[in-house]
């Protein structure tokens, strides 16, 4: 029952983790490009077009793409700890034995788990203290302790990414790893198609040595005669390059 729990619970940080680093990423870009594409256009003196795009504030643009690349850099830090995205230097760790390599990982790990614990506690206390103030941002004036809060909530989640790694290797052995050519849903469906093609191949040559009623020494002799280069794996049968 708890790791079903447990089980629902990470996937749904999962996929809420994931869904404010697109939306963030995705909405800081675009406004950008309208922010752009406003400023250089109410330049040209286009009549009724510059005197409508002049009349639009976009100065708070700037301010509030800088703190949503903030909170972006927050959370995608988080998942990449998850993922194994973050570069590291294990040079000197793979060269020690495979015990002392272990405790040099779990150090690791649990000295991150520590450095982002301590910075998100540091940080929830700062945001409590801006948050009994009357600090506003320039543009927006929106409350700071806002903005502040990508600080605790960011490092208290890959705090707990650290965490889930150190017992994912205490465990299995093994760290989080990305593979930068793998794509989503596109190896499954790549390998089926793989197995369907080879076992289609499979079928067709024992449907063919059955019908020809012959000994397996004799069929391959007789398939090796009606196909001398194409079903051959000899050396000698290769098609030879340049």
């Amino acid at each position: 029952m708890l790791k079903s729990v447990y089980h629902y619970f990470n996937l749904s940080l999962n996929h809420l983790e994931e869904l404010i680093i697109t939306l963030l990423m995705g909405s800081a870009t675009l406004l950008i490009f309208i922010a752009v594409l406003h400023r250089y256009l109410s330049g040209y003196a286009i009549p009724g077009l510059q005197d409508a795009l002049l009349s639009i504030n976009l100065s708070w643009a700037q301010e509030l793409c800088i703190y949503m690349f903030i909170w972006m850099a927050k959370f995608g830090a988080a998942y990449g700890v998850r993922t194994g995205i973050h570069v590291g230097v294990d040079v000197v760790i793979n060269r020690l034995s495979e015990e002392n390599r272990a405790r040099a990982v779990l150090f690791g790990l649990v000295a991150g788990a520590f450095f982002t614990g301590t910075i998100g506690t540091l940080g929830a206390q700062f945001v409590w203290e801006i948050a009994h103030t009357e600090q506003t941002s320039p543009d927006m004036e929106i409350p700071m302790w806002w903005v502040y809060m990508a600080l605790p909530l960011g490092s208290y989640l890959m705090c707990f990414r650290f965490l889930q790694s150190t017992y994912q290797f205490w465990t299995t052995g093994e760290l989080p790893h990305h593979d930068h050519g793998h794509v989503d849903g596109l190896e499954d469906e790549t390998q089926e198609h793989i197995v369907l093609l080879g076992e289609a191949v499979e079928v067709a040559e024992e449907k063919e040595h059955a019908h020809a009623g012959l000994t397996e020494k004799q069929w391959e002799e007789h398939h090796a005669h009606e196909h001398p280069q194409g079903h051959s794996n000899s050396p000698d049968n290769r098609p030879k390059g340049d």
